[in-house]
């Protein structure tokens, strides 16, 4: 199992969501953290679309989309004795993976709110609109977690399933835009469950800072110690 290796970013959303998947299964593979404006060409011969996350496996399987590498991780090395999870958290998380609903968030996520983020984000770049009504679009699907969120604590169960995991980073990358303006947010469902899992002992883990892979070539293995303090981490903090 050891022998796979993730090209990862540290501040990608993408990225955050596959480190997230391998977290909570039983691989460790071999971590390369790169530069966008630097890509390594091992990266670039194994997947030409140039962007992260990507996962070769032991077998030599490349898998280049993020939800592909948490669905690989989780239904093929699936770790039920997981710290990050209680068992029925973590049991009720794998039930949840086939699950209509589950494809249901990350399809929302991906193709309705992430292209509003990214005009959001870099409004200057599409200057059709101002950043305010990029925002505005955004915050639609805002709404509909909060929806979802006032009738449980999570997307699709009482507890984080691959839908929630695959959804928050997108949601703390647009608290980052306006931190302020964010916190003044009549959403406070939405605030709570991402203040939560932000601050999770897993997300800490996922968020560990790894030493550029170039130019030196080390090897490094994604799961530092798990045997940490929990520590809060500011919800707008790259």
């Amino acid at each position: 199992m050891n022998s796979a290796i993730l090209y990862t970013f540290r501040r990608c959303p993408y990225a955050m969501r596959a480190r997230i998947g391998l977290h909570l299964s039983q691989l460790n593979p071999n971590v390369r953290e790169i530069e966008l404006k630097n890509k390594p060409q091992e990266m670039l011969t194994v997947s030409a679309k140039g962007t992260v996350p990507v996962l070769i496996t032991a077998e030599q399987q490349v898998i280049a989309e993020s939800i592909e590498i948490m669905q690989f991780a989780l239904t093929q090395h699936p770790d039920p004795s997981s710290p990050w999870l209680t068992p029925g958290a973590y049991q009720t998380l794998l039930d949840e993976i086939p699950k209509p609903q589950t494809m249901a968030w990350v399809h929302a996520n991906d193709n309705d709110f992430k292209p509003w983020l990214d005009k959001y984000k870099y409004a200057d770049r599409f200057p059709e609109h101002s950043q305010i009504w990029y925002r505005q679009q955004a915050e639609v699907f805002l709404q509909v977690l909060e929806d979802k969120l006032a009738q449980q604590a999570y997307l699709c169960a009482d507890s984080p399933t691959l839908a929630d995991f695959a959804t928050f980073p997108f949601i703390r990358q647009f608290a980052n835009v306006e931190p302020t303006w964010f916190n003044t947010l009549p959403y406070p469902k939405v605030s709570q469950w991402l203040t939560t899992l932000v601050n999770s002992a897993l997300f800490q883990a996922v968020m560990h800072k790894y030493a550029l892979w170039l130019p030196e070539k080390n090897m490094m293995f994604l799961k530092q110690s798990q045997q940490q303090n929990v520590k809060v981490i500011p919800l707008c903090k790259n």
